[in-house]
């Protein structure tokens, strides 16, 4: 049994606020333990459930968050920007039974702690085919065509709830409780590390590949919080504009729409301006 962990940071444990998340901010540094912890956990728990193999994606900003040396030697972690599938790395190579998304967080323009998708604000909203979007959302549905199910989510309250969207069998852990976007009520790591580790080894039960789903085509819709970022997504190829501040694009399966997605998402990046956005 192959397990895959995506692991993203604002929904760890503790997490609440930008500078926990930022590279380079004190606070960062910080939670790097504790998003280490969480990580480290839902490692352990998997390999009591009977797992041969576990790797971990890092899945935040720069992946290159998660402490190597605090992590169960086991493990194996890939860390490091520039992938192809992005959050979901690693599934597509036919050999994973089950992926956990740890540490992750509800989509752009929902309530929760952090909550965005792929940009911290630049987007206010994601759609697919007509339902509003999370990272969770999208990254199911791109490892759905690789026969791999998501078996575990851990994250605040609010990321829970939105799991039982797209992956109902899930086991999901609530590691805080959404209070506001910079505001949660924590349970200390000694308990969520403890409660991912018991959901883990459940979940490795559910770590049994299916037929890959042919679900397609897929369009997706974004919102920006400004005119021109709609007008420089269109530089994606396929990518158009449906109103002054969105855009929308149709792919056949969700391999290639994650992909545009992402390239949609880098050029918007670079669209921002510091102050004026």
């Amino acid at each position: 049994m192959k397990i895959l962990i995506s692991a993203d940071m604002e929904g760890a444990t503790g997490v609440t606020w930008p500078d926990d998340v930022m590279p380079g901010a004190s606070q960062w540094e910080r939670c790097r333990s504790l998003f280490t912890s969480d990580v480290n956990a839902a490692v352990l728990g998997f390999y009591d459930g009977g797992a041969d193999e576990v790797v971990i994606n890092e899945a935040h900003s720069t992946m290159r968050n998660l402490l190597l040396e605090q992590l169960d030697e086991r493990a194996q972690l890939l860390t490091g920007r520039h992938k192809a599938l992005s959050m979901v790395e690693g599934v597509q190579h036919g050999d994973v039974d089950g992926i956990a998304f740890v540490g992750y967080h509800a989509g752009a323009g929902m309530e929760g702690v952090l909550a965005h998708t792929y940009l911290a604000n630049q987007i206010t909203g994601v759609w697919l085919n007509g339902v509003p979007a999370s990272e969770g959302l999208l990254n199911a549905h791109v490892v759905a065509e690789f026969g791999v199910p998501v078996v575990l989510v851990t994250g605040d309250d609010v990321a829970c709830e939105d799991a039982l969207g797209y992956a109902p069998e899930a086991l999901k852990v609530a590691v805080k409780d959404h209070v506001s976007r910079y505001a949660a009520v924590c349970r200390t790591p000694a308990r969520t590390a403890a409660e991912i580790r018991a959901a883990a080894k459940e979940a490795a039960s559910l770590a049994v590949r299916h037929e890959p789903a042919r679900g397609g085509p897929f369009t997706v819709a974004v919102e920006f919080d400004a005119e021109h970022l709609a007008m420089a997504a269109t530089v994606v190829p396929g990518v158009e504009r449906t109103g002054e501040r969105k855009v929308a694009y149709t792919s056949e399966t969700m391999y290639e729409g994650i992909r545009a997605f992402k390239a949609l998402t880098t050029i918007v990046s670079a669209a921002v301006e510091e102050q004026y956005g």
